[in-house]
């Protein structure tokens, strides 16, 4: 579990940590705005392409050498990031990179479910969500103090450079602790290409628009989302109907617990992945704040994110959906609270981004943990990586909505970056709220199946 978290971790940190380095990069590389914007999203859009092929392989022909092969090339990547002397070196190195992380993440809630009892889930499954959101929080942190030691030419490199000795570490180790599959158990069905190539085409077509949604003017981009539509529509279709083990499996879908946790899931991180971006801008843009200072800023979230996820994890089997709903509630009070005293300057919001991420932590791991209850273990892999590429999708859905409104207001409003901030914190407020209400949903539900019951 320790060596799955790391790497769990090392992956999900480089989708935050880039932020507070990007105007070192730009100005270092002489990076044009469309290059800068690959180098943070394109590392997002092939992290979402491979993460249900990948998690189905791990199903079907053992996680372990699934999850070394990944971190090997992941760790081959962040040292080639670290060395790019051009833009199109780097941004292929983040494309590698992101799809390494793509065939690692699934392995690890894989691998939860492998080797623990359903009883016994909660708290590793709290520790994945402490690094989910720990992760996310603290890469703007880590990324300034890297730079602040380094100084801004070489502090970007090290961002990428951190990885190689923890990646080695992480291979050597879990060839040794992570236990392999005897080859009579792996699965000898197909590993349906068509399905992935469907879905890998789909995945695509949504996320191209918005991650680029600043890049491409005009709204001929988002008939690229009607197409993945499409493509989506035909991939479901063709699950529904293959004989043999499908890619992903759709009965998963008909547990009310799996459907909604994913829906509460793609929504919650459109909301809360969000909010560093535009707060990052806002603080070293708007506020002339260093990128440790920045760093330094949003860390409550993370201390308290980290605090809740430990405990949620504890008590969600005692407490269920109800405990999301309460996390829920207080990531949109500690995000109001936020919008109140913004005014006041980035130290002004500690306390309520510490609640907000108490709140964070009593969502994400719970969340993960009701969702994946009900999956069966030879199913863990591709199942979890469903709901991790719908985060992903929520993630870049969440970033081109709430920047769309933040670069708008600032465009429109003579540069008043506080203002620009306070209006677009409200659109992911709007994504938490929406998450909220799925949440209680299912509360209801759970409750009038309940009362239904014969007594």
């Amino acid at each position: 579990m320790t060596v799955a978290l790391v790497a769990g971790f090392m992956t999900l940190l480089d989708v935050s940590i880039v932020n507070v380095a990007l105007p070192s990069i730009r100005d270092d590389l002489h990076l044009s705005s469309s290059e800068l914007q690959w180098v943070l999203s394109g590392y997002a859009l092939t992290f979402g392409l491979l993460l249900v092929p990948a998690g189905r392989f791990g199903d079907a022909r053992g996680r372990r050498n699934v999850f070394i092969a990944g971190l090997a090339v992941f760790t081959l990547a962040s040292a080639a990031a670290g060395l790019a002397t051009t833009a199109t070196w780097l941004v292929i190195a983040r494309l590698v990179q992101g799809a390494a992380a793509g065939v690692v993440n699934p392995q690890v809630s894989g691998l939860i479910q492998q080797l623990f009892e359903p009883k016994e889930r909660g708290r590793p499954f709290g520790l994945l969500g402490a690094t989910i959101g720990i992760s996310t929080a603290v890469g703007p942190l880590l990324g300034g103090l890297l730079i602040q030691i380094f100084g801004a030419a070489e502090g970007w490199r090290w961002i990428f450079y951190i990885n190689v000795p923890i990646g080695l570490a992480a291979i050597a180790l879990g060839t040794k602790w992570i236990p392999g599959r005897a080859e009579e158990e792996k699965e000898r069905e197909g590993l349906d290409p068509v399905g992935v190539v469907l879905l890998g085409a789909g995945v695509i077509l949504l996320l191209l628009p918005l991650v680029q949604e600043r890049e491409w003017h005009g709204q001929a981009k988002w008939l690229l989302v009607v197409a993945a539509a499409i493509v989506l529509a035909g991939f479901v279709a063709w699950e529904r109907h293959l004989k043999g083990a499908p890619l992903v499996d759709l009965s998963l879908f008909q547990h009310r617990s799996y459907g909604l946790g994913a829906i509460i899931g793609l929504l919650y991180f459109g909301g809360f992945t969000s909010i560093f971006f535009t707060f990052t801008l806002l603080l070293q843009s708007g506020l002339h704040y260093s990128a440790l200072e920045a760093g330094l800023a949003v860390t409550p979230f993370a201390l308290g994110s980290a605090a809740a996820s430990a405990i949620g994890g504890r008590v969600v089997n005692r407490y269920g959906r109800p405990l999301v709903v309460i996390g829920l509630i207080a990531v949109i009070a500690g995000l109001v609270g936020t919008d109140l005293v913004v005014d006041h300057g980035g130290w002004a919001t500690a306390v309520p981004l510490l609640i907000a991420g108490l709140g964070s932590g009593l969502v994400i791991s719970p969340n993960q943990t009701l969702t994946l209850a009900e999956v069966p273990v030879r199913r863990a892999g591709s199942a979890g990586a469903v709901l991790q590429t719908g985060q992903r999708i929520g993630t870049a859905i969440g970033i081109a909505a709430v920047g769309s409104v933040f670069f708008n207001r600032l465009a429109h409003h003579g540069g008043d970056w506080v203002q620009a901030f306070r209006t677009s914190l409200w659109v992911t407020i709007a994504f938490v709220a929406v998450a909220f209400v799925a949440a209680a949903a299912d509360v209801f539900a759970a409750r009038h199946d309940r009362a239904s019951l014969p007594a």
